[in-house]
């Protein structure tokens, strides 16, 4: 009985080291959460981000990783899944005990995150250009706002450079960032002079497949003798077949150009382009940049991924950018704390890879260029017009009425808010 307590009590003892150096291990690395659907309608935009975070990881250990600590990431996945985002980001939160988390696409999928975000006090890279409308404190949004990507866009069309188009065909998956980006785009287009009538609107679902009788509509009402363009925010591999139903009904770029807000090379990859060239997106990079850092990123990234034939894309640019600038806050703040990194990062510029800087703003959005590419027989964008520097981040819109008086600002103590009303000198709502 003796040797048998001591057996147990040596078991103990070895158990109790063995987590005691689990702890210490774990307390020796800084967990980076990764939130990104690997499965699903969206996997086909997603799963590459998944890859950069980690490239993004590994480059930074090979640095030496971060306050003498290396970088461990720590990837889910929310599988397309709008209500699983919320569970995973409070498993990676709660239960891993991430420092920092990259993720979602689908502003569907970050509103289902903010308040689990705000509520355990996380802190969140948003990487994809979105409607706008919203400032979190725990959430950094390195995408586009609608000022950075929706209004120049048509604007651009609108030119005689653009092809003065006149109607406006704004089609959209059905949520919350083609409805409220359309509605920005409707409220724009009014105030331009565009009448009712020359405005259609359509919704489709996730992962939409049939479009032929969209596609009819969309040909008939370009054919009332004025210049017609798509503006298209449908998301997904939805996007498959709406190109395809467009080159099947004899569609091209020259009759009615479609501009889309999140296509991009990786979703050009799996496409037939020849029909295709010609037709535009408008982004805030594109692989095509003429850049030395863009060179570098690109090949960084091929032999990560180990295929030459992967591409780039603009949420992996801003990815990019929201690590370099989390690591550069961490360094500042020398810590991890949330409540210090955030304070450190609001004013931290890094580069971007089109050559200009990247500069987080107090409303938690960046400075960003805009450009407008078409697509050609390769797969890639030929970039045909650019802003001539960065534009800076509009949290809400100046297009809404009840928008047009909100700021966010999280720097001045006076504000230190996201949605501070100029004219009733107050923050209203919920804290975002």
């Amino acid at each position: 009985m003796k040797a048998l307590a001591k057996r147990g009590g040596v078991a103990l003892a070895a158990a109790t080291l063995s987590l005691s150096a689990s702890i210490a291990q774990a307390a020796d690395t800084i967990k980076v959460g990764v939130l990104h659907s690997l499965s699903g309608t969206m996997a086909i935009s997603e799963t590459t981000l998944k890859d950069t975070v980690l490239m993004l990881v590994e480059e930074q250990n090979k640095k030496g990783g971060l306050l003498g600590k290396k970088l461990e990431p720590v990837v889910v996945d929310p599988a397309s899944n709008w209500p699983l985002f919320a569970e995973k980001t409070k498993e990676l939160l709660e239960k891993e005990k991430v420092d920092v988390i990259f993720g979602c696409w689908t502003s569907v999928s970050r509103k289902s995150v903010l308040p689990v975000i705000e509520e355990l006090n996380g802190l969140l890279f948003y990487p994809v250009q979105y409607e706008g409308e919203e400032s979190s404190k725990n959430v950094f949004y390195t995408g586009a706002a609608p000022n950075q990507q929706a209004i120049p866009a048509v604007d651009y069309l609108m030119s005689k450079e653009g092809g003065s188009v006149k109607r406006w065909v704004l089609a959209g998956t059905d949520y919350v960032y083609p409805r409220t980006t359309n509605k920005i785009l409707e409220s724009y287009l009014k105030s331009k002079g565009v009448k009712d009538a020359d405005i259609m609107i359509n919704y489709t679902p996730f992962g939409h497949s049939d479009w032929q009788t969209i596609v009819s509509d969309i040909k008939k009402f370009g054919s009332k003798g004025k210049k017609t363009a798509v503006v298209s925010t449908i998301n997904g591999d939805a996007n498959v077949p709406f190109y395809k139903e467009l080159a099947n009904q004899g569609i091209s770029a020259e009759d009615i150009p479609v501009v889309a807000f999140s296509v991009g090379e990786e979703e050009l990859s799996g496409f037939d382009t020849g029909p295709l060239v010609g037709h535009l997106a408008a982004w805030n990079y594109f692989m095509s940049a003429p850049t030395d850092v863009n060179d570098a990123f690109i090949d960084k990234w091929l032999e990560f991924i180990g295929d030459d034939k992967r591409v780039t894309n603009d949420p992996m640019e801003a990815t990019y950018i929201g690590f370099n600038m989390w690591t550069k806050a961490v360094e500042k703040a020398g810590t991890t704390d949330v409540d210090k990194v955030h304070d450190a990062l609001i004013g931290i510029s890094v580069p971007n890879l089109t050559g200009g800087v990247a500069t987080m703003l107090p409303n938690h959005h960046l400075t960003k260029p805009v450009l407008i590419g078409e697509i050609q027989e390769d797969g890639q964008f030929d970039i045909v017009w650019q802003t001539d520097g960065e534009v800076p981040g509009d949290a809400w819109t100046d297009f809404l009425p009840e928008s047009a008086k909100l700021i966010a600002d999280w720097k001045d103590p006076e504000i230190n808010c996201g949605n501070y009303n100029t004219e009733t000198k107050k923050c209203s709502g919920q804290n975002y």
